[in-house]
């Protein structure tokens, strides 16, 4: 069985700055004001960030008045987390498997 991981999801994960959103968005729905304050990162660079967040289908919206509002969508860190552990299930039951070199 081969098992690969989500490459377009992880190079969108690999950002620090991504990272840093998605990991302060897992604890609570934030607009983008909160997360200026908790990252210190402008405005404008944030939400380039947001963006491709939201297109990869990592976070979702939530209009509130002139605010937006940004959440993790749970189920997309879970398959994720899900690939990892089946990619390491595979490395577990491969640990014999050696290919003799020709």
């Amino acid at each position: 069985m081969m098992t690969s991981v989500d490459t377009d999801l992880i190079r969108v994960l690999a950002d620090p700055l991504r990272l840093r959103i998605v990991t302060l968005l897992a604890h609570e729905t934030l607009c983008t004001t909160h997360l200026v304050e908790e990252t210190g990162a402008r405005q404008t660079n944030l939400s380039n960030h947001l963006r491709v967040l939201r297109e990869a289908g990592v976070v979702e919206t939530e209009p509130c008045g002139r605010f937006t509002y940004y959440r993790v969508k749970p189920d997309v860190i879970a398959q994720l987390a899900g690939q990892f552990a089946d990619l390491a299930e595979c490395a577990r039951t491969a640990a014999q498997n050696k290919r003799a070199c020709p």
